[in-house]
């Protein structure tokens, strides 16, 4: 007699069937079915327009889908709540800075490690209370290459080493699936290689899907890309294929079409 394995995750992390948005006969996502593996940094791309903020507001909740289903470690989440999701160990980053300016660094990720531990609104608490936290926060900004800054203003660090913060803080809601969204928008090419091979860094052990327009952070860092277009999906695959997909260069052409076959 054949004993089913117990507690194998199952291969893909996230999936998606005939996930679809509309608002007011406008289609924003259309029947998309995608499938994120366990482990992969997975990037979305496409131009603007194409879908893909509508697409996460959908997978974390804040818009519910018109069709569709949305399947997270086996699990239908498709009308759940979104405290639920992110109980779950979904994360979002980046869309909103995500910081307090003018807590410390390390105070901005220890007030993420109480949100974590259900504590967030308890900032009456004695000072000495929080210090359990400090080594975690430490260990976090550590991950994130911020040690040094862990005394400084919030406020008073590059747009890069901010980003950096945004991504300690969202490790310390110990995600199991990070949702980064534009993670390099805004940067000078210094601060977008750091913030990508922190990405790279910090993607050990967890999965990752990323909204990201610069085609040389896709490129150097994906395992697996989706195209969206007008909503639906054009092309998925690894990069090498997916640069190549003639769809996919009529949909850059114009804009970033040389960066997207040229970016290796």
């Amino acid at each position: 007699m054949h004993i089913p394995e117990r507690n194998v995750p199952v291969e893909f992390i996230l999936e998606t069937r005939g996930l679809s948005k509309e608002f007011k006969g406008f289609v924003a996502v259309n029947q998309v079915d995608l499938k994120v593996q366990r482990g992969h940094i997975h990037a979305l791309i496409g131009p603007n327009g194409a879908g893909k903020t509508t697409f996460f507001n959908l997978l974390t909740k804040f818009l519910p889908p018109t069709t569709g289903s949305i399947t997270f470690n086996g699990v239908d989440i498709t009308h759940e709540k979104p405290a639920q999701t992110a109980r779950r160990g979904i994360v979002r980053s980046f869309q909103i800075s995500a910081v307090f300016p003018h807590m410390t660094v390390l105070e901005n990720v220890r007030a993420a490690l109480q949100r974590n531990l259900g504590t967030s609104f308890h900032f009456w608490k004695a000072e000495s209370s929080l210090h359990h936290l400090h080594a975690r926060a430490r260990e976090l900004l550590a991950e994130v290459d911020l040690e040094a800054f862990a005394d400084e203003l919030t406020v008073n660090l590059p747009y890069g080493r901010k980003r950096a913060l945004e991504l300690a803080t969202t490790l310390a809601l110990e995600p199991e699936l990070m949702l980064l969204d534009e993670p390099t928008q805004g940067m000078g090419h210094e601060d977008v290689d750091r913030v990508t091979q922190l990405i790279k860094k910090v993607s050990v052990g967890r999965t990752i899907l990323m909204v990201e327009h610069n085609m040389n952070v896709v490129s150097s860092i994906a395992d697996r890309i989706t195209v969206l277009q007008r909503g639906a999906i054009i092309a998925d695959g690894p990069y090498a294929e997916v640069s190549k997909n003639p769809l996919v260069i009529e949909a850059y052409m114009g804009t970033s079409n040389t960066e997207l076959v040229g970016a290796h």
